[in-house]
């Protein structure tokens, strides 16, 4: 999905929405040597850019997202819906598919 943003902090997500971006993989190791990017693989984690109001249960009351913006996040390897701003790429999924929050 393209979108004509200039800005990701213009994106707010709706109900149970979280906007993340993928956390790069270092390209140099422990001791130095430089890796081509073919062999970095994606990881799995995320930094929380922005999050959702909440959705609604059957009742109509909000429920609150698990995450906060700031949080680091474990995301599932594929899904949630790509949105690209410029050259970098975010991605928005649902509070339910965050995996787990990890706390440092």
């Amino acid at each position: 999905m393209s979108t004509a943003l200039k800005s990701i902090k213009s994106l707010a997500p709706l109900l149970d929405r979280v906007l993340v971006q993928r956390v790069k993989m270092e390209a140099k190791t422990a001791g130095g040597i430089y890796l081509p990017e073919s062999s970095v693989k994606e990881l799995n984690e995320a930094k929380v850019l922005a999050v959702g109001p909440g959705g609604l249960d059957k009742d109509g009351k909000r429920v609150s997202c698990s995450v906060a913006p700031g949080d680091k996040v474990l995301i599932p390897q594929y899904g949630g819906s790509p949105v690209k701003v410029g050259d970098e790429e975010y991605h928005l999924f649902r509070d339910h598919d965050i995996l787990a929050k990890i706390n440092e």
